[in-house]
């Protein structure tokens, strides 16, 4: 019989950090995966309380769709729960049953509404479908009927958007059919703004207008018209309850002026080779970069798979204690060539990490370098990353 073999992170001398509660195979993970992502949860509970501060006497929502914009919302909406966040908005009624595994209490409610039979996994999860149109309407009252359940609904309007809600128009006719039925009334009456980040856009204020107008159809209900971008709209737009998304996770609300928000992440590739190469040789796939001289290059093992875009090539940039490291040709599917010739010597050496998101270069700025927003570079942030959630 042969002798069983050790394979214990400690017998290979790879130790986990203890003191990171839930990561006890982030020793592994560190070993064995190609970048590394650490999550701050006290930044995004500050991030939260400072839009509190903001949000004039309204309440504040958090919204974890898209697992909390990447982060994981198991995480995240427990520590938001924590500091006072009662109200979480998910799209999918899928997201809100996977959140109700580690949110047990709480109102959960889905933007996108529910899906034609999809209304008993919400009664039966605790979930609010938001009433976008006649369809989901009779559905949810029947429904809702059906299994004796008795309560408010969330209703959208479109207010100038043109992608979800009832139209204006509408409101009268509807008002007068929930107050028909016997088990249902208005709980929330909310909209979306379209222009919010742009803040002098006179779209903002025709909606909020729309939207406040409706006061007098739905007296007992609450209202809700600002996301991130729109609470610092001013206090006009913060109505009854707010609900930021991105801003909790770092993203500036608007785009060209200082970001109040903490930074929320950090990301790191591995560094699996560096070389020096002569001048004219070709970098990656296609050539599309070639040395114009002697060059030393870091490959690192993170690509377009793990969230970095492919339109990052010969654009986005690694960072080591401040310094720029250009990007070279082309961002592939697992790795991404980095110049770190500015580098001192010996500073850039195999197995180390360097900064792809981080304090040098946040998620706006690398948004801003792929030629698209902050929003996308936090929720397409692959899976093969080890993970740290740290507060």
């Amino acid at each position: 019989m042969h002798n069983a073999i050790d394979l214990s992170p400690r017998r290979l001398g790879i130790v986990a950090d203890e003191t990171d509660e839930g990561n006890s195979d982030r020793a592994w993970s560190e070993a064995t995966c190609g970048g590394r992502l650490t999550i701050d949860l006290g930044a995004i509970v500050r991030n939260y309380r400072a839009l509190t501060s903001r949000a004039s006497g309204a309440r504040v929502a958090a919204v974890v769709k898209a697992d909390a914009y990447g982060l994981g919302a198991g995480r995240v909406a427990p520590v938001l729960a924590a500091a006072g966040c009662d109200t979480f908005f998910v799209a999918q009624v899928e997201e809100g049953i996977a959140l109700r595994r580690d949110l047990p209490t709480g109102r959960v409610l889905v933007l996108n509404g529910a899906a034609s039979g999809a209304e008993a996994a919400c009664l039966a999860y605790r979930l609010e479908p938001v009433l976008n149109g006649w369809d989901a309407f009779d559905a949810w009252s029947r429904e809702t009927r059906i299994a004796g359940f008795r309560g408010p609904c969330a209703i959208q309007f479109d207010t100038g958007m043109a992608r979800f809600g009832f139209a204006l128009a509408e409101a009268e006719h509807l008002s007068t059919r929930i107050a028909r039925t016997d088990h249902m009334t208005v709980g929330l009456v909310m909209s979306h703004l379209a222009c919010a980040d742009t803040p002098e856009d006179p779209a903002n204020t025709a909606q909020r207008d729309a939207i406040t107008a409706l006061r007098t159809i739905f007296p007992r209900a609450a209202f809700s018209l600002a996301a991130s971008s729109g609470i610092f709209l001013g206090s006009s737009y913060h109505l009854d309850l707010v609900r930021p998304g991105a801003a909790l996770y770092g993203v500036a609300p608007v785009p060209g002026d200082a970001n109040p928000m903490r930074p929320v992440v950090r990301m790191e590739g591995r560094v699996v080779q560096v070389r020096t190469v002569p001048g004219g040789t070709g970098i990656g796939y296609g050539h599309a970069a070639r040395a114009p001289g002697p060059m030393r290059l870091a490959t690192l093992a993170v690509g377009y798979a793990d969230g970095l875009p492919r339109s990052l090539s010969g654009r986005g940039s690694a960072w080591l204690h401040g310094l720029r490291l250009p990007v070279v040709g082309r961002v592939s599917m697992d790795s991404l060539v980095v110049d770190v010739s500015r580098a001192p010597d010996g500073a850039v050496a195999y197995g180390d990490f360097l900064d792809l998101i981080g304090p040098a270069n946040g998620v706006d700025g690398v948004g801003k370098e792929a030629g698209t927003i902050g929003y996308e570079v936090l929720t397409g942030l692959g899976r093969r990353y080890a993970r740290r959630y740290l507060g």
